[in-house]
């Protein structure tokens, strides 16, 4: 791969464990009127929130699903109305795209549409955003590193992107014990989706020095940790996943992603499956494409070595490896894309829009439209 890189990053990141006691004093520093954005069930948060004595919580917004285009308009007609002079996001990779979008949009004098990609206008963000926060409760998309928040647009049925340097945060505080006895399920799939967003950017067009250096290590690790997790809660492989999902966030936000990511977009728009699912299911048989699919000799070297990886950590050999993968995924709770909704329907609809998404540009090879759609079928 190419020496040379440009290197993405929020100003600055705080990881480890017991680190949230820090927040109040940050967010006091950055801000005094403060909408607080978070997930479903904010209660056991609520000592957290309690903490936030530095500043005024003016204004607050449940997200319980990934956010849609008319949930993060209302919201910002409100919160523009309010004063806001600070964002923070705790939760979730929805939490933090919808907590992105807030900061970027409420200081903006134009919509969301007009800085949407493919559905809207894609223009650059012209108004400073607010500052922002983020802080992840969930290891899986490394939503507090990357510079693009995923909105819903329903009457598109797409979920497309708002890109802008302008979205890292001031601060990514990551603290593992966020994520201390996060339910099996949901553990499962943002473990998932954490592992394949340090695979996707090793095996990407755009892999190089900074995010090869992320990936070697984080891929056995995420694989081992996400083990660990499904047989026995542990502190210690709740840290390592949490350190896979930054990793991964920083190495998609410098090299991009691949066919999984292309695939699930759209799919996810059209089903409603949880993000993560869908990136689990696909995970085995998007490998497996692109090892059939690709000539040069160093993409395929680094797919096998990945497989290589997987083999290891689940015990098997390199031809049974993405198998076995998959089976462990299915025992583990995750059957497949059928399981989560994925229909005849969904596949056709989906396969075009994802040869043409913007993850797909990263991909090692080019796909044709009936290999992704083999993809998505394998995967049911």
């Amino acid at each position: 791969m190419a020496g040379a890189f440009t290197l993405i990053t929020p100003t600055e990141i705080v990881f480890g464990r017991g680190h949230i006691a820090q927040l109040n004093e940050r967010a006091g520093k950055l801000g005094s009127r403060a909408l607080v954005v978070h997930g479903k069930t904010p209660g056991r948060l609520a000592g957290v929130f309690e903490s936030l004595n530095a500043i005024d919580i003016v204004q607050t917004l449940a997200i319980e699903k990934e956010p849609d285009l008319n949930t993060l308009t209302a919201a910002i007609e409100e919160g523009k109305l309010l004063g806001i002079d600070l964002v923070v996001g705790i939760g979730g990779g929805s939490v933090m795209d919808s907590a992105k979008v807030l900061a970027a949009m409420l200081p903006s004098e134009t919509g969301l549409m007009s800085h949407l990609e493919v559905v809207g206008d894609g223009l650059p963000l012209t108004a400073k955003r607010l500052p922002l926060i983020l802080v992840p409760t969930t290891s899986g998309t490394g939503a507090e590193v990357t510079r693009n928040a995923v909105v819903d647009v329903p009457d598109a049925q797409r979920k497309v992107s708002l890109r802008d340097n302008q979205l890292l945060p001031d601060l990514a505080l990551v603290d593992p014990a966020l994520t201390d006895n996060c339910p099996k399920t949901v553990s499962l799939h943002s473990g998932l989706d954490a592992i394949t967003q340090v695979i996707e950017p090793y095996l990407s067009s755009r892999a190089n020095l900074f995010t090869d250096m992320l990936c070697r290590e984080a891929i056995p690790k995420g694989l081992a940790a996400i083990k660990q997790l499904m047989s026995n809660e542990s502190a210690e492989a709740r840290d390592a996943l949490a350190q896979v999902s930054l990793f991964g966030g920083l190495a998609l936000a410098n090299s991009g992603l691949g066919v999984v990511h292309g695939i699930a977009g759209p799919l996810g728009s059209l089903c409603g499956a949880p993000h993560g699912a869908i990136c689990g299911a696909l995970l085995p048989a998007g490998i497996a494409a692109n090892r059939d699919s690709v000539v040069e000799a160093d993409h395929k070297a680094r797919i096998d070595q990945v497989i290589g990886w997987i083999a290891e950590v689940f015990e098997t050999s390199p031809d049974q490896a993405l198998p076995r993968f998959r089976a462990w995924i299915a025992e583990s709770g995750l059957l497949g894309l059928a399981s989560i909704g994925v229909n005849e329907d969904h596949i056709i609809a989906a396969t075009q829009a994802a040869a043409t998404s913007s993850s797909m540009k990263a991909n090692p090879v080019v796909l044709h439209a009936e290999t992704i759609e083999a993809v998505m079928r394998q995967s049911l």
